[in-house]
Parts: structure tokens; C-alpha cells; sequence
């Protein structure tokens, strides 16, 4: 038995969303696209189009670029186009009620988190730097509370010592992109119940608190050595490619892209250069020895650590840190 495809409009901007906007072309009727306006980029500073914006002129679906919904024009346009249903991922504006109760079918979000932990806009970074063991892909209703809307449905991933945030997003977003369409197919058919997610069920396990994901900042990317280095491998993983993360070797600044953890119990001094391996450069903590291995000198291309040190006078027993103590 055919199932009638929805007219959707679906709203989201970078990368992160083309997935889940592919998916729904081939399955369902996508009669616009909304995103942010194009943005100077690079060097030049070329005006660039969001990557969803390709995918909709690829596709040949209007694409709409308002810079806010604050116009009662630009709502009346997205009303005009008569929807069942919107659809939005990563689309980075605040929509109002107005816009919200257009559609008959209302307006779902796919969230990478599972709801309602890490609300906001970097679930997927914050996941990462709290160490989690899993994550997930939520799909909700769209209520003018940010990522507060009742849950249609859920799905978990495993969080390896492998990611990073560009590899969970890679993951999420073709999760989001299968789960969204298993979603519609319940909707259509009725065998979905929204859950609140204040309910038991939809609670984190052993937390019925609500947890957020703030923007990230560069307050966070200085590397602080008297913390255990499993806290500090997640944040660089958690904070590459934006902001990164940094610390001083002799005094210059150090940017690091990636580390991993070869001792959980060693007890050490913060920052202390333990030794040079091929692997890098295995530095001290007080609870655990951090094993540099791509790092970054100031307008110089990124290398892997073990070819950095090739270039490098250190000796074993140094400090790395801020500015202030590289001499201690």
C-alpha cells in the first residue's frame, strides 16, 4: 500500500544537514529550502552559499535565504507555499510560533544528542568532552523552547576512543538522515506516541536532569596539564576542528590536533615532557601520560608529531604550559 508523500520545506545550513535533506528528497515531495544567507569566506573573502543551498540548486527546489523571521512578509511567504510538514537540522535562526504551526504535521527537529541531555547548539562537541560512552540522534516536535518539544523517536551510538567531532557528526547525521524518514513512516501510519521529555522513559540514565551545549568558545582551548590526561583527551577531540586547543613548548604557542592516552595511573607532573617516542610526544599529568600525536606550529602546516620532533631540540624533563611557567 502506497503512502502519500508530504510536501516538505526543510531548513538547515552547513554540512551536517545534507544528509538528512537527501534523504527526504527521495523520499518524500521537497518543495523548498530555507538557509542562511551566503557569507563571506576565506582569504578573499568570496561570498560562499551554505553548502544546503547547493544541494537545493542541484536538485532544482527553490531556496529561500531570509536573515531572520522577524518580517511578517517573509512568514507570509513560507505560508504561501503550504507545507504538511517542515523539517529543520542545524539551521542556526529562531523560528516563532508563527512559523512553527504552519504545517498540518507541525515542525520536527533531528537533534544529535539524546534528548533532553545537552540541549543547545554543540551536543555533538560537549558529548565528547565530558568523556560520554554513548550518544545519540533525537527526533522532536518543534516548540519555541529550544530542543524542549515532545520526542517521536531515538536511536544510540557508541562512542569510541577513535572519534572525533568530525567523525560522531559523520555518523550522526546519516543515523538522523534513516531515523527522520523511519520516523514520517510511523507519523503516516499512526504508530507513534510523542513522549515528553520530562517522562521517566526519556530520561538520561541516572540523571532526570535537562543538561546543555553551549557554543563552544576559545576560553576553553588552552590545555591546563594538572588535569588527568583521559579529561584532556577529551577535549581535544571534543574542541578539533573549532576552537582547538593549544599549549606553549619553550615558549611558543603549540596548537594540538589530536592525542591519545598511553597510561590512565601514572602519576606525574603537570606538563612535564616525559619522553619522544615515534608515536610523538608523551607528556606528563598528574593522572595519566598524554601521547601528542599532531601538532601545529604557528604558520606552519600541521604534522604528525613523531616527523614534528624530527625539527626540535627538547629535552626529556621540560615543561610544556603557559607562557608564564614553560621555564618551571
Amino acid at each position: 500500500m502506497s503512502v502519500t508523500k508530504w510536501k516538505v520545506v526543510f531548513m538547515g545550513t552547513p554540512l551536517f544537514a545534507i544528509p538528512v535533506l537527501e534523504k527526504l528528497i527521495e523520499n518524500e515531495d521537497v518543495i523548498a529550502v530555507y538557509t542562511q544567507p551566503d557569507r563571506p569566506s576565506g582569504r578573499g573573502q568570496k561570498m560562499t552559499p551554505p553548502p544546503v543551498k547547493t544541494v537545493a540548486q542541484k536538485h532544482h527546489i527553490p531556496c529561500f535565504q531570509p536573515p531572520h523571521f522577524k518580517k511578517a512578509s517573509t512568514i507570509e511567504e513560507l505560508k504561501s507555499l503550504h507545507p504538511d510538514l517542515i523539517v529543520i537540522i542545524a539551521y542556526g535562526l529562531f523560528l516563532p510560533k508563527s512559523v512553527l504551526d504552519i504545517p498540518p504535521h507541525q515542525t520536527l527537529n533531528v537533534h544529535p544528542s539524546l534528548l533532553p541531555q545537552y540541549r543547545g547548539a554543540a551536543p555533538i562537541q560537549w558529548a565528547l568532552i565530558n568523556g560520554d560512552a554513548q550518544t545519540g540522534v533525537t527526533i522532536l516536535y518543534v516548540t519555541p523552547e529550544m530542543d524542549a518539544g515532545d520526542i517521536l523517536m531515538q536511536k544510540k551510538v557508541k562512542i569510541s576512543d577513535e572519534d572525533t567531532a568530525d567523525s560522531l557528526q559523520s555518523k550522526l547525521c546519516i543515523l538522523g538522515a534513516d531515523l527522520l524518514i523511519e520516523t514520517l513512516g510511523g507519523l503516516k501510519h499512526h504508530t507513534i506516541t510523542p513522549r515528553p521529555q520530562n517522562s521517566p522513559k526519556n530520561s538520561p540514565k541516572n540523571s532526570k536532569e535537562i543538561s546543555l551545549s553551549p557554543k563552544l568558545s576559545k576560553e576553553i582551548s588552552e590545555i591546563d596539564w594538572t588535569k588527568p590526561a583521559r579529561t584532556l583527551f577529551n577535549l581535544i577531540r571534543g574542541a578539533n576542528p573549532w576552537p582547538g586547543t593549544y599549549t606553549y613548548l619553550q615558549g611558543e604557542l603549540l596548537k594540538i590536533h589530536s592525542a591519545k592516552v598511553v597510561s590512565e595511573n601514572f602519576q606525574g607532573k603537570a606538563g612535564k615532557i616525559h619522553s619522544m617516542t615515534e608515536g610523538g610526544l608523551v607528556i606528563e599529568t598528574p593522572q595519566g601520560l598524554l601521547l601528542l600525536t599532531e601538532v601545529q606550529k604557528p604558520n606552519k602546516r600541521k604534522m604528525n608529531a613523531s616527523e614534528f620532533l624530527k625539527g626540535q631540540r627538547i629535552k626529556p624533563g621540560s615543561y610544556l604550559g603557559t607562557q608564564k611557567n614553560v621555564s618551571s
